[in-house]
């Protein structure tokens, strides 16, 4: 088997097909096309089923599978292992952060992270989608959940409260004509229709219209200060989205935790280390803003 074949094998099997295979390698579609090929000649059998809506495993396809993710986890053990075992303050750092997270505290921890340490460079994924520790994509990811399950080396850093939001003009210029349960307000959902429904049920303006579905934190933030109407997200948001503010009258409560996780092999990696123990330590720096009332 050619090693360098398997990630583009995996890949086709958990994204269905050659294109979304690519851009989860950053690669192109034909070079995807021509490790497949590569391996369906060296085995002499197909491996997937075409078809118009994507691809699916053959019978040998499928006896392949599990030896294949068994070969790919023994090359990241080993890979994570010699990480692990480097002592220098320099090199690559790979970190998976919310986009909530990345515009607002994170920057600026980022920021002067790389100036006390000049030689550690941070490549940095900002997504909602949870980045694989396991699978070696990432060697840092901040996440933000009621709780945490893997096995891996995490810390909670911090539980956040929710509050009810909106731009200070709008709390300035439509809040005073609201109706007592909020007749003429407008709440911004988050797209999961049933939660929103029931999450405005029981708060302050249970009658306030329920418009759009943005299930994006940072577009959120942004859409409602700009006017679009008010909503329910975590309060820190207000120190970092200056036309934003708490509704008066209202009351923020404890939801979920911001997490710091990493791979157990890669605790002692200096590097890795050095840039954990600093978010850490600067967003104790911060526990104020997160219980913001």
């Amino acid at each position: 088997m050619d090693w360098a074949d398997l990630p583009y094998f995996l890949a086709v099997v958990e994204e269905g097909s050659f294109r979304a295979a690519a851009e989860n390698l950053d690669t192109t579609h034909a070079t995807v096309s021509r490790h497949i090929d590569s391996l369906e000649s060296a085995y002499g059998t197909r491996l997937f089923k075409r078809a118009p809506d994507g691809l699916t495993l053959t019978l040998a396809g499928e006896e392949l599978l599990p030896s294949v993710v068994q070969a790919e986890q023994a090359v990241l053990n080993g890979r994570r292992r010699v990480t692990g075992l480097d002592q220098e303050a320099s090199g690559q750092v790979r970190v998976s952060v919310p986009p909530i997270l990345a515009c607002t505290f994170l920057p600026e921890i980022f920021a002067r992270f790389s100036e006390l340490h000049p030689d550690i460079h941070l490549n940095i994924n900002v997504s909602n989608t949870h980045q694989d520790l396991v699978r070696n994509k990432t060697d840092v990811s901040i996440r933000i959940a009621h709780s945490v399950d893997e096995n891996l080396v995490g810390r909670k850093l911090v539980q956040y409260k929710l509050g009810t939001i909106a731009s200070r003009q709008y709390i300035e210029d439509v809040l005073p004509q609201a109706g007592p349960d909020g007749e003429g307000l407008t709440w911004l959902g988050w797209g999961e229709w049933a939660n929103d429904r029931e999450w405005v049920r029981h708060s302050p303006f249970p009658k306030a219209a329920l418009r759009h579905g943005i299930a994006e934190a940072s577009l959120h933030a942004e859409l409602v200060s700009r006017g679009f109407g008010m909503t329910l997200m975590p309060s820190f948001v207000v120190h970092y989205f200056r036309e934003l503010d708490i509704l008066p009258g209202t009351t923020s409560y404890l939801d979920r935790s911001i997490w710091l996780l990493l791979h157990s092999d890669l605790r002692k990696t200096v590097r890795v280390r050095l840039l954990v123990d600093y978010i850490a330590e600067q967003v104790r720096e911060r526990e104020d803003i997160f219980g913001a009332q």
